[in-house]
């Protein structure tokens, strides 16, 4: 067996089914090998968006997703999609090929330093200099994108380590590493104390983020906040914790969240944190938070909690986990009063004003997700788009919201709804962009066609850099440097270049019917949206 054919036969051990990616020589070896394992090849445009498809699949399947690319330039490529996974804990193995292992250091053709250039943003990474380590390397690699606090783990393969001939292949059970040792059980004293607290508090809040999802604890959150009546705000990455129009979800907390959620989060005096990293778009001004209130910061990373602020109470452990042993404790609040004030703020009226000369975005991001499936997944770019999503979508108990949070990845949408569909072909997909993001990743059509995967794309055009633009408008005095994009690509003649339904929404008329029919093609379809380039998210 050759360290390739132990590579491809590491990948069958650990039920992989697809990987994502793109050739060169320093990688041939492994794709050759790959091809006799029943594991599936998809061939991406550009490396980046082999990260983003491998975490689009590894968001919905909940298991590790894989790609692979060359050395150099291709392995350099990647980096993007291993940051944005890594920003937003996403378990990833991300396999590159590398020169000889005697031309490392040397300048040799499409040699680079992959490991050094991505070490600030993976879990781990590995470079294999002996081929006899490759069983044990993957089965590591496995383990610790998919345990603790999730994420990308890299491992840089010479050409010569993969043609070299592996003396035995035995793969591990188990693993074993003694400075890798993640806490999944919180801490019994320190759970008694926050339920103390609770018992106390009077205006209690849930802010949830999107270690709800990893930790696979949407249910338990939901039972929690349904059986002592506490209201729940979530960050971005928490879209979808709680359906969007139930009664104590009140929405994003945030610079550009809800006016419910900011004021429930200022107004609380109990805030119980869970899987949430108290970044800065989420928090503006974390001392502000801690005033007159007590804190419980729960999550699987010690490394976050007390990072950005500091907790009263902090907790380190699985979600899931930290969930049951709450239910066992004895509980009694009681939030009628808090709950009907904080409805109060929800009545408010929006003040965003939108062109009536265009399309609407925020009436039709609500249109559209109130027509999409049950289970479906909108998975939303960076930009305008995305901030209009956060705060229009509508997402029901079994849909789910995908988007790049903590990284903010123009691109990200469309490969990762890719992802998500090859992951459940079942599941109604949608992916929605500005014309800016959709011209990062629109070569993936070709992806998309070739591997008959049915998502639906939405291209919010305004012909700018909307959110640039925006900024522009507040903070430069309306100096429009560098935003203008104009009117190209003709989106009709890209669509029937890669045999994909076109329509086109110039305004509100009739939005209804045709956001109906797009959704009814039976195959891939894009859809131009309109929106006035004066249209801001502020």
């Amino acid at each position: 067996m050759t360290g390739s054919e132990a590579m491809a036969r590491c990948l069958e051990l650990e039920g992989v089914e697809i990987v994502y990616g793109y050739p060169g020589v320093a990688i041939a070896n492994f794709f050759d090998s790959l091809g006799s394992t029943k594991v599936r090849q998809v061939l991406v445009r550009t490396e980046q968006n082999a990260g983003h498809m491998a975490s689009g699949y590894a968001r919905t399947k909940g298991r590790v997703g894989v790609c692979a690319v060359t050395s150099g330039p291709g392995a350099l490529n990647l980096l993007t999609g291993i940051a944005t996974a890594y920003a937003d804990s996403i378990p990833l193995v991300c396999i590159s090929g590398q020169v000889e292992s005697d031309l490392i250091g040397s300048d040799g053709f499409q040699e680079a330093d992959v490991t050094g250039a991505a070490e600030s943003f993976v879990k781990y990474s590995y470079l294999v200099k002996d081929v006899n380590d490759i069983p044990r390397i993957f089965r590591e690699a496995f383990y610790i994108a998919n345990t603790g606090r999730r994420g990308p783990v890299l491992i840089d393969v010479p050409i010569d380590i993969q043609r070299a001939e592996i003396k035995s292949f035995e793969y591990p059970e188990d693993v074993n590493l003694r400075t890798y040792k993640p806490t999944v059980k919180g801490h019994i004293q320190q759970i008694k104390k926050a339920v103390s607290e609770l018992k106390k508090a009077k205006k209690p809040l849930i802010c949830a983020g999107g270690g709800i999802f990893l930790s696979g604890a949407k249910k338990e959150l939901r039972a929690f906040a349904e059986k002592y009546d506490i209201p729940v705000v979530h960050t971005m990455m928490g879209i979808g914790v709680l359906p969007t129009d139930h009664e104590l979800n009140f929405g994003m907390v945030g610079n550009n969240g809800t006016v419910a959620a900011n004021k429930a989060m200022q107004e609380c005096d109990m805030l119980i944190m869970i899987g949430a990293r108290v970044a800065d778009r989420a928090v503006a001004n974390p001392d502000t938070v801690l005033d007159n209130k007590i804190l419980v910061h729960i999550d699987v990373d010690p490394a976050e909690i007390g990072k950005n602020i500091g907790p009263t109470i902090p907790i380190v452990g699985d979600a899931k986990t930290i969930f049951a042993d709450m239910k066992e404790l004895e509980i009694a609040v009681n939030t009628e009063t808090w709950v009907e004030h904080l409805r109060e703020y929800r009545r408010l009226p929006s003040p965003l004003k939108f062109s009536d000369k265009a399309v609407n975005p925020a009436v039709f991001i609500g249109l559209l997700s109130q027509e999409m499936a049950d289970r479906s997944a909108y998975v939303a770019d960076v930009g305008q788009n995305q901030i209009w999503s956060c705060r229009n979508v509508n997402i029901r108990d079994k849909g789910r919201f995908f988007t790049s949070g903590g990284m903010g990845t123009m691109g990200y949408a469309i490969p990762a709804a890719i992802g998500v569909k090859m992951a459940d072909r079942e599941r109604q997909v949608v992916a929605v962009c500005g014309d800016g993001g959709f011209q990062m990743s629109m070569m993936e059509l070709a992806t998309m066609k070739e591997e008959q995967v049915d998502i639906k794309i939405i291209v919010l055009r305004n012909n700018y850099l909307g959110l640039v633009r925006e900024y522009q408008h507040y903070s430069l005095n309306d100096r429009y440097e560098m935003v203008r994009l104009g009117s190209y690509p003709k989106l009709d003649s890209l669509a029937a270049a890669y045999d994909i339904v076109y329509c086109r929404a110039e305004n509100m008329d009739g939005i209804d019917e045709k956001i109906k029919s797009f959704l009814a093609v039976n195959g891939p379809a894009l859809m131009e949206v309109v929106v006035d380039p004066q249209d801001t998210v502020k």
